[in-house]
């Protein structure tokens, strides 16, 4: 009986090529699933691409409110923005898929896993972090780092030998991938820094600045302990919801982020990203905390932020630390409550007002008008309080310079 192998499967250019050179290196039942984080019609045809290019099997697995809840969610919750501007799309998404092909391996009874991540990118250390956190046992083949092929051209030359349709055409071989968070763009003009990419030929969520509407449109959402729950007074389901602010995002070309970032392995990349939707809910997320959180919870929430940041992006989503500062996060969404209003035009996010039952604002101590809170001489004796190791600084050194220490 043959040993079997599960293969994460994109029906991409990348695992188009995989299956047949699977075949012909390796004696595997060769077992394709698809793993469904809104990819959209991306999935439509696949089990049968997958099967006549040697597939024994293929899974569907569906799970879009799941990637929305247990794994977008936490980030969100968390403001977590990995070198100041990218969102995480990717990066949440690996260790869900990774997880369900280690359960349709254990169920298949599988020796083995493949993927089609380069040896240069994060996606190998992402989905591999993932199965030896829960399956250690499990073999794993990456192509990418044993074959002779070396460029997409080279993929792409590989099925035409072999009479296999190129899933792509071949002057838009970006390497996109496309999931309900987000659709990231690398290659052809982005791997030079210095060329300004072909929005209008490489954008698919979004429109163009220029493209995008002459009138502005508010939005209105509504979270409960830093979850999302409505948007302009209707309640969605998670993926849902998503897909709504995706379709307003787009339209008015918000969260469109060229980014040159640094990757796991050392390397610096540059890719395209297009997030409306997530864009837009991180901007009212943070309108929400900054009326809700304290000062000290805030500025160290930053600080967890940074670190959860850094183990997402790394493939570290199943690790007790990452656990642990979710937890912390999650204590701090206790009174993220409320509704945030947002004007969205041209690719801009203008916030438009904000309220609370948690809310700590106070207009009685904000307001230039003296109340009954606050005293302004109170402010002189916190003062000098705080001051005093300036001052015992300062005297010191006044001191030193008198007895001539200081020469």
């Amino acid at each position: 009986m043959k040993k079997k192998l599960v293969l994460a499967y994109s029906g991409g250019l990348d695992t188009t090529v995989i299956i047949p050179w699977l075949k012909e290196n390796y004696d595997y039942d060769i077992i394709a699933a698809c793993v469904d984080v809104g990819q959209g019609t991306e999935t439509d045809g696949l089990e049968e691409k997958a099967i006549k290019t040697g597939a024994s099997k293929y899974y569907l697995v569906k799970c879009e409110d799941e990637f929305v809840t247990d794994y977008i969610y936490p980030i969100l919750k968390a403001d977590a923005v990995y070198e100041d501007k990218y969102l995480l799309g990717t990066s949440a998404a690996r260790p869900l898929i990774a997880k369900k092909l280690v359960e349709i391996a254990l169920k298949e009874g599988a020796s083995a896993i493949a993927h089609g991540a380069t040896g240069k990118g994060n996606d190998q250390v992402r989905f591999e972090l993932t199965v030896k956190a829960l399956a250690p046992n499990l073999e794993i083949i990456a192509p990418w780092r044993i074959w002779d092929i070396a460029s997409r051209e080279d993929e792409i030359k590989y099925l035409e030998e072999r009479n296999i349709p190129v899933p792509m055409k071949k002057d838009d071989s970006y390497s996109r991938d496309k999931n309900l968070w987000h659709l990231s763009h690398e290659g052809l003009e982005l791997e030079d820094p210095a060329n300004m990419p072909n929005y209008e030929k490489l954008l698919k969520l979004s429109n163009t600045i220029e493209n995008a509407p002459n009138e502005a449109q508010f939005v209105e959402l509504e979270f409960e302990k830093g979850i999302p729950v409505k948007a302009d007074g209707k309640e969605f389901a998670p993926a849902d919801l998503v897909k709504y602010l995706n379709e307003i995002g787009g339209k008015h070309a918000v969260g469109i982020v060229d980014l040159v970032e640094n990757r796991v392995v050392g390397i610096k990349s540059r890719g395209v990203y297009e997030t409306p939707g997530g864009t837009i809910l991180y901007a009212a997320h943070r309108e929400l905390e900054h009326l809700c959180l304290d000062r000290e919870t805030l500025s160290f929430k930053a600080i967890v932020a940074n670190k959860l940041t850094d183990l997402v992006y790394s493939g570290r989503w199943f690790t007790p630390l990452r656990e642990a500062l979710s937890a912390f996060v999650d204590k701090t969404q206790e009174t993220v409550t409320g509704k945030v209003k947002l004007k969205l035009y041209k690719g801009n996010i203008i916030p438009a007002g904000a309220s609370s039952p948690y809310s700590l604002y106070n207009q009685s101590l904000a307001s230039f008008t003296t109340g009954e809170l606050y005293n302004h001489k109170d402010a002189e004796g916190f003062i000098t309080l705080y001051g005093l190791p300036l001052k015992v600084n300062a005297l010191m050194k006044e001191q030193n310079k008198k007895t001539g220490l200081n020469n």
